[in-house]
């Protein structure tokens, strides 16, 4: 896979400095020279070190980190504005993890719909295009006035199942209700059932009682979700499997957030493994959790920048994971 070196430019902040070389070495095109550094009193600063001038940039940087993530969102921002500033010709940020997703709606009284916040930025700072991964709500791509390519790790999950796994006495499992669909979808194309998990929260992050809809008696069961921040919804939903009779629970995430002490509670449970994307970095977690497996995205992200830089469809990577 190899993109053609005329008017392209990768950048990347300090997010996933780790994914956006795994991007650049599938493409072929070397990273450009970007410092994103803080002063002493904390704002952020930004110096482009090349000539983005009529150039196609592509900005790599997720959303992430424990008490990092708004310094990440402003180097985004900051670099974005800076190439806009730069004379680039068009500028397409690729966020795998969208940040502030869950912030999708107006849930309550006077909440405010961050996700749609962060899309305005986005704009106002000079951003052309957005590729993301997964997005928690489908409908954030609509707060934008700009192309959102959404993309999905379902075909790469998919074949990491089923590389590593029989289809005898397998069955998918959604640990909430909104899931079901995700679940469904990825159970028809291996043609294995699937059950749910019907929960209920006293309050954000708490889950106070789980019911199981299905039957999981000698299954491995797959718990399949979008993301994983404090891992307690999943911890309880392979204790709710495993009290049901299933033989053993792996989880397979696309964004690993575990945040406050959501590793010791993975560690401690009684998951078999925790499978993620590296959407997120996650290499110190990879020593702290033997449970822990990568599934490598990258890949998809490079062909869909490869295919948008070039005018060809996307949509191929709805359904294939490049290799």
């Amino acid at each position: 896979m190899t993109a053609s070196q005329n008017a392209i430019k990768l950048l990347h902040g300090n997010s996933h400095p780790e994914l956006a070389k795994l991007i650049s070495k599938k493409l072929g095109i070397g990273l450009a020279k970007v410092g994103a550094f803080q002063y002493t009193n904390k704002e952020t600063a930004v110096a482009v070190g090349e000539s983005v001038r009529d150039e196609d940039v592509y900005i790599i940087q997720t959303g992430c980190g424990e008490g990092e993530i708004n310094d990440f969102l402003m180097e985004l921002l900051i670099i974005i504005n800076a190439c806009k500033t730069a004379s680039a010709r068009r500028i397409t940020a690729v966020i795998p993890n969208f940040p502030y997703a869950r912030q999708d709606k107006k849930d309550k009284s006077r909440a405010p719909i961050t996700a749609k916040l962060i899309a305005n930025l986005l704009q106002t700072a000079g951003c052309n295009h957005v590729i993301t991964l997964d997005l928690h709500a489908s409908q954030i791509q609509g707060f934008f006035r700009v192309p959102v390519d959404n993309l999905y790790a379902e075909p790469s999950v998919l074949r990491h199942i089923k590389d590593n796994y029989g289809k005898e006495d397998l069955i998918i499992v959604s640990p909430d209700a909104g899931g079901a669909k995700r679940v469904a979808s990825i159970a028809d194309k291996l043609d294995v059932n699937f059950a749910l998990i019907h929960k209920e929260r006293q309050k954000a992050n708490e889950v106070s009682k789980m019911v199981l809809v299905g039957d999981v008696t000698n299954k491995s069961c797959l718990l399949i979700d979008d993301m994983a921040d404090t891992c307690g919804t999943l911890v309880k939903a392979a204790d709710v499997l495993l009290k049901n009779g299933a033989k053993k629970v792996v989880a397979i995430i696309t964004h690993g957030i575990f945040s406050s002490n959501a590793i010791e509670k993975l560690n401690n449970s009684n998951l078999d493994k925790i499978i993620c994307t590296n959407s997120m970095p996650l290499e110190n977690k990879l020593s702290q959790c033997p449970k822990l497996e990568i599934i490598d995205i990258s890949a998809t992200l490079a062909e869909a920048i490869r295919r948008l830089h070039n005018g060809e469809s996307v949509s191929y990577l709805f359904n294939n994971a490049p290799a």
